[in-house]
């Protein structure tokens, strides 16, 4: 059969004309004979024509056979002599009519409910055996080891021990007294007198009264101070730092407390930032008790000294101590509580001043003020450590009059700018800056220049510089000493009011 031939079969009998056209002869392909070995292997057995399926008519023609297996593998996998159709017998395989297996219940699901043997024999019943004799005391407490001497002699010593404890415990309830008692009774003894004891005790009796705590409270808070009455009319001394918080609130409300617990609403006369002092008025209050003022000049390094407070806002607090240096400058700078700017030529003193004793007298041993709590170096903690500062009563004088007369306070003043100088050619207060026509300037001085000197005091630092001017009068002229290119030179300068 020809390829056009085959081509035309594949068309149906009702297509056109054009595809019943002719087409021109094609060469038949065919495929070349297969190897001899390959054809033995996946070729057709000779006489068959179709598929595998079907009887096959053996020829004379090779077939490929198993070959025999290894003698090793045919020894380990082979079947036993003794057996001839598996490995394995199967228990249930029927060999011969009547040879069937024994029934199985677990294998038939119509089996009725059966108990089946049980997997171990019960044992034959025991005749019962006659009682031994009783456990005793030895048997169960030592096995029977101990003879009954052994026995019979502890029970001899604890009854012993229980004696002896009894007759204890019999002589410590009689003689031994007891703890409780009605019969003892603690009464309080007669001083025999009132007078105080030391002189720390009659300075505090003479000025407790005189002594306030300044209490201030605003919508954000507020904060305690002490303070001392100057004046029979009311007016008070404290700190400038202890009233900033009303003085800068118009709202806030200013009280004093006295020491019988009265509170009384009180005023703010005036206040200095640069000597960190200031005065309050109360109105309508009897039998004030005033202070005694004393003379800080006449201090001495060792003298007892009281000093007086709220410290903490604990009211009418009493620490005494030793005046331990004098003109000792200490900074005082503006923070978010004050605004303060100054510097002390304060008393130092190891009575303990914290927190409240602000404004608080610094009394000496015969019930005179000497000075004002101001400040104190704190411990990491919070707490003194020794080291308070008081202004010298004779500086606070004349501000405080000022502030009562005035409401305020000038200072004289130089017109420079300083700063602390220490190397190994000067140490003094160096002038940064010089105002043009100020009192310096008149007096010949120039930047850079260094003060050693002003009105007798030792200049070794410019809160030292600050301190010597602010003790100076307004208008009174006053020698200096100053430093310049090596050389040192002299003058006189007449402070200005600031």
């Amino acid at each position: 059969m020809t390829g056009a031939s085959v081509w035309s079969e594949g068309r149906s009998a009702d297509a056109s004309t054009e595809a019943n056209r002719p087409e021109p002869a094609r060469p038949a392909v065919r495929s070349p004979a297969p190897p001899p070995e390959v054809a033995a292997v996946f070729g057709r057995p000779d006489g068959v024509a179709g598929s595998f399926a079907g009887d096959v008519t053996p020829t004379g023609r090779p077939q490929p056979a198993p070959a025999d297996p290894d003698p090793v593998l045919a020894e380990a996998f082979a079947k036993p002599d003794d057996e001839t159709d598996s490995l394995q017998r199967d228990p249930y395989a029927v060999d011969e009519p009547g040879d069937e297996p024994p029934p199985d219940p677990w294998r038939d699901p119509a089996a009725a409910a059966a108990l089946a043997a049980p997997a171990l024999a019960p044992e034959a019943a025991t005749d019962p055996v006659d009682p031994g004799p009783k456990l005793g005391i030895r048997e169960v407490l030592f096995g029977g080891r101990v003879h009954w001497w052994a026995l019979a002699t502890l029970a001899m010593a604890a009854l012993m021990v229980g004696l002896g404890g009894g007759l204890i415990g019999r002589w410590t309830a009689e003689v031994v007294a007891p703890l409780h008692t009605d019969s003892v009774a603690l009464e309080p003894g007669d001083s025999g007198s009132s007078d105080p004891r030391s002189d720390v005790a009659a300075v505090a009796k003479a000025m407790n009264r005189a002594v306030v705590m300044i209490d201030i409270r605003t919508a954000g808070g507020g904060g305690t101070g002490s303070g001392f009455v100057i004046d029979k009319s009311g007016y008070i001394m404290t700190n400038n730092h202890v009233v900033s918080l009303a003085a800068n609130d118009p709202k806030a409300k200013l009280e004093v407390v006295f020491a019988d617990k009265h509170r009384v609403p009180a005023r703010l006369v005036g206040r200095d930032t640069k000597t960190d002092l200031a005065v309050i008025k109360v109105d309508d209050v009897r039998n004030l008790l005033v202070a005694k003022m004393g003379d800080s000049d006449d201090l001495q390094i060792g003298q007892e000294v009281i000093a007086f407070g709220s410290p903490l806002g604990l009211a009418q607090t009493v620490t005494s101590g030793i005046v331990s240096a004098v003109d000792r400058p200490v900074p005082l700078r503006p923070d978010a509580e004050s605004d303060t700017d100054a510097v002390l030529n304060a008393i130092q003193t190891d009575a303990s001043i914290n927190p409240g004793n602000s404004g608080g007298p610094l009394v000496d041993d015969e019930g005179r003020v000497v000075g004002v709590n101001t400040a104190g170096r704190m411990s990491m903690g919070g707490g003194s450590i020794g080291l308070g500062f008081a202004i010298p009563i004779n500086e606070a004088i004349p501000v405080v009059n000022t502030l009562i007369k005035d409401g305020k306070a000038k200072h004289p003043q130089i017109g420079v700018a300083a700063s602390t100088v220490r190397n190994d050619r000067v140490l003094g207060a160096r002038l940064n800056d010089v105002v043009g026509g100020g009192p310096a300037a008149r007096a010949g001085v120039r930047e850079g220049d260094v003060v050693t000197e002003f009105d007798g005091r030792q200049i070794e630092g410019a809160d030292e510089l600050t301190i010597a001017v602010q003790r100076s009068k307004i208008g009174d002229e006053v020698p200096f000493t100053y430093w310049r290119d090596g050389r040192y030179f002299h003058g006189k300068i007449t402070p200005d009011g600031d």
